[in-house]
């Protein structure tokens, strides 16, 4: 374990990082794994899933996101996005992470460095969102 991560960030990268291992992105070759924790701790998890119609792929937090909707996870306290270089969410995803899960901690790693790792509030993500905050 990364000694400068909670148990639960930790857990939500190595959640994540098992995610980014089913990825289907014959396209980019990209692999992302995505996991969301809701408020009463129930992990959620999400990969990318490309098709030829780039346009329709699903990112993998969009994937945990409507893992845990269609399961009834609200009240999300933690996302964490695994890539092999440590890649930010991509626009609409940041917009999806701002109204669904706008209290969360961001937690980013790399998978090809260990060390390297981000968190942040998800409100920090995007300064003008298409949303309003309470």
């Amino acid at each position: 374990m990364n000694e400068d991560r909670t148990e639960v960030e930790q857990a939500l990268v190595d959640a994540a990082e098992s995610a980014m291992a089913n990825a289907y992105c014959p396209y980019s070759h990209y692999p992302v794994g995505a996991a969301v924790r809701d408020e009463s701790g129930v992990i959620y998890l999400g990969c990318n899933i490309e098709n030829a119609a780039l346009g329709s792929t699903m990112c993998a937090e969009a994937g945990a996101l409507a893992a845990a909707t269609v399961n009834g996870g609200r009240g999300f306290t933690h996302v964490a996005v695994v890539t092999g270089n440590g890649g930010m969410p991509c626009g609409n995803c940041r917009q999806l992470l701002l109204e669904l899960a706008p209290d969360a901690i961001l937690i980013v790693a790399a998978k090809d460095d260990p060390e390297r790792i981000m968190t942040q509030p998800v409100r920090q993500l995007l300064p003008d969102p298409f949303t309003t905050f309470k």
